[in-house]
Formats: structure tokens, C-alpha cells, sequence
């Protein structure tokens, strides 16, 4: 693993030593053993507007253009404080993430890090899970591109999407890192302004007090006028979270692309400082406009509300290029799926969690095997899409699962930084990027994401994650008490303990 030197803005201090000298607290952190015959490392190739892109792109997901009139329907305008908290709380998640990676440049993702910090078993879990997160999501979007596909182009044969997908996704992949960049920054620039399309849209429409066809008249009083912000009352509020958390899956994005980020010191920080205020435009913003627009009632929960706002507005074209936004949506989630899947297998591979051969790379620097590995299980899409009852209800069920596994990452995360904090104060102290409250805010987030659990567990829709979930669980579980008696993996242990207990000594504990 990692040099611990590497931290930005470290400067030596007890328990550190200057670089190429190794002490407790700086030693290469536990797991370095690793697979002798694999490749060298991926290349940086991603530049500043590519992270600022995938940030964004991660952010702006198909849950907000797919799943915000069933989460309207729910809590009503209460959904604009659902959004709030989900946004607050994660802003947490992604600022003790970006202190971690930047606190070690060797760290290729949050996977890394969480193995030295807690253990090789939690790179095992945190790996496999968010491989598997990312793998449902990819099916979720399989299932949107092809119903927006069957809006389109009416009678077109579901398994044409669903094969196609993937397929085009390889090819998206393959040439190199830069070339995903590319095509992650052109899609996420299209959500972008589609976003503000329908913003300016709306405040035209608001300013003019457009008149809709049932006779209601749009109006920011349109929020609080039927049955004021908490109509469902309580119920509603937490029934809210259900939809609204997978609409933020994928916000960790940029973590998985650390090791190929051009100057992160610079890029990370940047990335992960904007996401408050795109929060607040691309998901408050947006939703205010919708309900101002259409009274929350009137809105479908079972189809796109931006979809509806440009139908409502008559503008026939405007609609029809918002279905093919939200199909670009659907297609970029996807992308940066088989991305980070692919990334994510490959580190697997190289500490010896995955089979040896998706740890090779192609040559030019893409892990080939680990990402053709992943492509391979979008197929379900196709299962899922001639089993499920409609499309809406086959998207609620996939995203509940992906939610508790991207839940469980995010846990992860934060129990990593306290462990950080406990084990490295040295480097916390040093840091440049300090996690704002990192004494109390961690178990605040961590108290969050328990409500979660149990909000998903309140409605029949969503309860079946909280079944699935525990069974990947113990399937890991399994796997990794068997990967665990590998000598690669005893090595990583017992190094891991080795410095454990030198960090400790160091301490003075």
C-alpha cells in the first residue's frame, strides 16, 4: 500500500519521518503485498474539467430525472427539505473522503484507504460492494434507457436497448481514460443545460402566470397552497428519503478516479467544494420551479415531472429532446458505472481480492478484462425488463437495493475517518483539507444513514433491499473468509496488524 509521505500539506512531525524513511504512522500502509506479476499503475489522464464534469454528472443522476415525481408524490414540497438534508449530510462524506485521499497520493479510491485504515477485509467489502452497487445501477439504467426508448420510438423490441447499451458502453471505454473523460464531460454538459432550460423555462412561465389547461396557474404559492409544506405530514417526509437517497448515488464519483486525476490537490478539492451549490441549483432549484409550475398534485409519479413541464409549456420539440436528455442521463449514470466498476475490480485484482487477470491493463492503461467482467452483468437488464410489471415499479426495486449497498460505501467512508483520526492525528493536523466538524459530524452522518435504513424498510416497494442486501452480505462474507487463507492475503493481515500496533506504540496507547 501507499507511502504515508505522500500527505498534502504534511509536514514531519512526531510519528512521521521525511521522505524514503519509514517509522510508525508512515510506513507503507498495511496491504502493500501485492501481486509481483501485474501491470504498472493507470495513467492520470483526467483533467480539471473532466473531474469538475464527472462530479457534476455524478451528481445530476437518472434518479432526479426519473424518480422526482414519485419522491414529489410522496412527501409533496417536503421533498425540497428531503433534498437539503441528503445534499448536507453527503457533503460531509465527499470532504472526509477528499482529507483521506489527498492525505496519501497513493490511494487509487476510497477502497484503498478504507482497507489500510480498518483492515484488508474492508477493501474486500468496500470493493465488491460498490462493484455491485454500480452493476444494479447500470441495470436501473438499462431499465430507463429502454422505456424512454419505447417513448421515442414506440413498438421498439425492449431487448434492442438493453443489448446495445452495453455494448456501445465498452466501446465508450475502452480506448482510454481520456477518452471516457471526453464522453462523460459532453454528457454531463448536456444534463447541465438541460437543467437550466427547464429553470429559465419555469421562472418564464412563473413570471408570466402561465395558465395550464386544468385552469391552475403558475405561481411560487403553488408550493405551500395545497396543504402547506408537510402535507403527508411526517409519514410523507420520511417516505420522501426512499426515492430521493439513489438520486445522489454516484456522488463519490471522483474517489474512483483518483488515481487518474491530473494534479488532485487541486482537482478534488475543487470537485468536491462546488457540490453545495450545484445541489442547491440542480436539485432545489429544479424542484421548486416543477411545483411552482404544476401544482404537486397534478404531478405523474410514475413518469418524468421535466418531462411534463415542457408538455405543459406546449413546447412539443422541448419535450421530445427531454426525453433524450433523460435517455443521455440513463446513458451517462451507465457510463460511470462501467467506469468504476472497472477500476474498482482492477484494484480488487491487485490485492489479490479478484482474479489475477482483470488486474492486467491493456495497452493503453484500461483495465480491459475487469471492465468487459462488468459489462457482462448489465444483461439483467433484459430479465428485469420481461418480468417486472412496469417500468417505474422494476426502477423503485433496483434502485432501493443499490441504495443500501452505496449506503453501506458511504458508511464505510465515514468509519474510515475515524479511524483516520484515531490512528494518523499527525496527518489530520497537517491536512490543507480539514473535514469541517470532524470531531461529531461523522457519528451525525452515520445516525443519518440508520434512518435510512429504516425509512427504506416503511413501504413494501422498497422494503425488499433491506432482504436482498443481508444475503450479498453473507455471500461476501463467505467469499472472503475462503480469499482470507490465500498467503497474499495473510500477508496483507498480519502487515496490517504490524503497523496497527506500531501506530499505537507510537501514540503513546
Amino acid at each position: 500500500m501507499p507511502d504515508q509521505n505522500n500527505a498534502v500539506g504534511a509536514t514531519t512531525s512526531p510519528g512521521t519521518t521525511s521522505p524514503g524513511t519509514t517509522s510508525p504512522g508512515t510506513t507503507s500502509p498495511a496491504g502493500s503485498a501485492r501481486d509481483p506479476h501485474l501491470d504498472p499503475p493507470l495513467a492520470r489522464s483526467l483533467s480539471r474539467r473532466h473531474i469538475q464534469m464527472l462530479a457534476i454528472g455524478g451528481t445530476i443522476g437518472t434518479g432526479l430525472f426519473m424518480g422526482a415525481g414519485k419522491t414529489i408524490s410522496l412527501a409533496g414540497p417536503a421533498v425540497i427539505f428531503v433534498y437539503t438534508i441528503i445534499g448536507f449530510m453527503l457533503f460531509f462524506v465527499m470532504r472526509a473522503m477528499g482529507e483521506m485521499l489527498l492525505s496519501n497520493l497513493n490511494y487509487k479510491s476510497f477502497s484503498d484507504f478504507a482497507g489500510d485504515l480498518l483492515g484488508p477485509w474492508a477493501s474486500f467489502f468496500t470493493g465488491w460492494s460498490y462493484w455491485a452497487f454500480w452493476v444494479v445501477t447500470g441495470v436501473a439504467d438499462i431499465v430507463a434507457i429502454s422505456g424512454y426508448v419505447d417513448v421515442l420510438a414506440p413498438g421498439t423490441p425492449l431487448w434492442i436497448p438493453a443489448l446495445l447499451t452495453p455494448v456501445v458502453l465498452i466501446l465508450l471505454n475502452l480506448p482510454s481514460v481520456k477518452a471516457f473523460g471526453e464522453a462523460e464531460f459532453w454528457f454531463a454538459l448536456v444534463k447541465v443545460l438541460a437543467i437550466l432550460a427547464l429553470i429559465v423555462t419555469g421562472v418564464v412561465m412563473i413570471a408570466t402566470r402561465f395558465t395550464s389547461p386544468s385552469g391552475a396557474v403558475a405561481g411560487l404559492e403553488n408550493i405551500w397552497n395545497d396543504g402547506g409544506m408537510f402535507p403527508h405530514g411526517v409519514a410523507g417526509f420520511v417516505l420522501g428519503f426512499q426515492i430521493a437517497i439513489f438520486a445522489f448515488a454516484g456522488i463519490e464519483l471522483v474517489g474512483t478516479a483518483a488515481a487518474e486525476t491530473k494534479d488532485p490537490e487541486k482537482n478534488l478539492p475543487r470537485a468536491i467544494n462546488t457540490i453545495p451549490v450545484r445541489m442547491l441549483l440542480f436539485y432545489v432549484g429544479a424542484l421548486v420551479i416543477i411545483m411552482a409550475v404544476n401544482p404537486w398534485r397534478t404531478i405523474d409519479p410514475g413518469s418524468s415531472p421535466f418531462i411534463g413541464m415542457f408538455t405543459l409549456a406546449g413546447l412539443g420539440i422541448a419535450a421530445i429532446v427531454i426525453n433524450l436528455v433523460v435517455l443521455t442521463s440513463a446513458a451517462s449514470s451507465a457510463n460511470s458505472g462501467i467506469y468504476s466498476t472497472s477500476r474498482m475490480v482492477y484494484g480488487l485484482a491487485q490485492d489479490g481480492n479478484a482474479p489475477r487477470s482483470f488486474g492486467k491493463l491493456s495497452s493503453r492503461k484500461v483495465p480491459r478484462n475487469a471492465l468487459l467482467f462488468s459489462c457482462i452483468f448489465l444483461l439483467a437488464g433484459l430479465v428485469l425488463l420481461y418480468t417486472g410489471d412496469s417500468f417505474m415499479g422494476a426502477f423503485t426495486l433496483v434502485t432501493s437495493v443499490a441504495s443500501v449497498l452505496t449506503m453501506f460505501v458511504w458508511s464505510i467512508i465515514m468509519v474510515s475517518y475515524l479511524a483516520f483520526l484515531r490512528r494518523r492525528p499527525h496527518l489530520h493536523a497537517a491536512s490543507s483539507y480539514k473535514m469541517p466538524g470532524a470531531r461529531f459530524m461523522p457519528w451525525v452522518v452515520l445516525a443519518f444513514f440508520a434512518f435510512m435504513l429504516w425509512a427504506l424498510g416503511q413501504a413494501d416497494d422498497t422494503r425488499l433491499a433491506l432482504v436482498v442486501a443481508p444475503i450479498w452480505f453473507l455471500v461476501l462474507g463467505g467469499a472472503w473468509f475462503v480469499n482470507r487463507k490465500a498467503p497474499l492475503q495473510q500477508a496483507r493481515v498480519e502487515e496490517w496488524k504490524a503497523e496497527a500496533r506500531a501506530e499505537k506504540a507510537a501514540l503513546g496507547r
